[in-house]
């Protein structure tokens, strides 16, 4: 299927049809299939285990499951369940990219959480390979500190069991679509930044 293209070469020649060709475009294309590339990048974590006990996607639906079973709000679960898909990709700064595909979606308080979890994780090994394992001490006295502990207590830190009963990545799918169906602020929306 050939679809409409722009035809500027240097965006400053661009021309109101060119931008609406563009913008339907990112509209029936890029929007609601976003979910789908979210989903397909969760399964390239299969079969990764670096070192782990359980690959990162066993890890990431492990930690889902937990906060599932705790009674999360779908927001916090799929915050859970993508919090290291940037692994692979961003392996000295996974935070980031879990924290870029996340940040037009969800709440100031999640979108924290996951920015800092690295961190925050770190408590847990960083003595262990010569590091300071209280580098969140930091932020301690920010609003979202405790938020942000809770979460690498309970979820993060024991999700490498092998013989946990997880929660396949199919059941999460409809919350993630419902969490990725309209962003909450992007500067590509009608409603802008707010």
């Amino acid at each position: 299927m050939q679809h409409e293209r722009a035809r500027f070469t240097h965006m400053e020649d661009g021309t109101a049809d060119d931008w609406a060709i563009i913008s339907r475009e990112f509209r029936s294309h890029y929007g609601p299939y976003l979910p789908d590339r979210i989903l397909a990048h969760l399964k390239l974590l299969e079969g990764d285990c670096g070192g782990f006990a359980v690959d990162r996607l066993t890890h990431s639906l492990q930690c889902a499951t937990l906060a599932w079973e705790d009674g999360r709000d779908e927001e916090y679960i799929v915050c859970a369940l993508l919090h290291d898909i940037g692994d692979t990709l961003g392996s000295y700064n996974h935070p980031d990219i879990a924290t870029a595909i996340l940040r037009p979606f969800v709440s100031e308080e999640n979108l924290w959480m996951v920015q800092h979890h690295g961190i925050f994780q770190s408590y847990f090994f960083f003595h262990l390979i010569g590091k300071d394992r209280n580098l969140r001490e930091q932020f301690r006295g920010e609003p979202n500190f405790e938020r942000t502990v809770e979460f690498c207590v309970k979820y993060d830190a024991p999700a490498f069991d092998p013989m946990f009963p997880t929660k396949p990545l199919e059941f999460f799918e409809p919350m993630l679509r419902r969490v990725f169906a309209e962003p909450k602020r992007s500067m590509y929306t009608p409603a802008g930044l707010a």
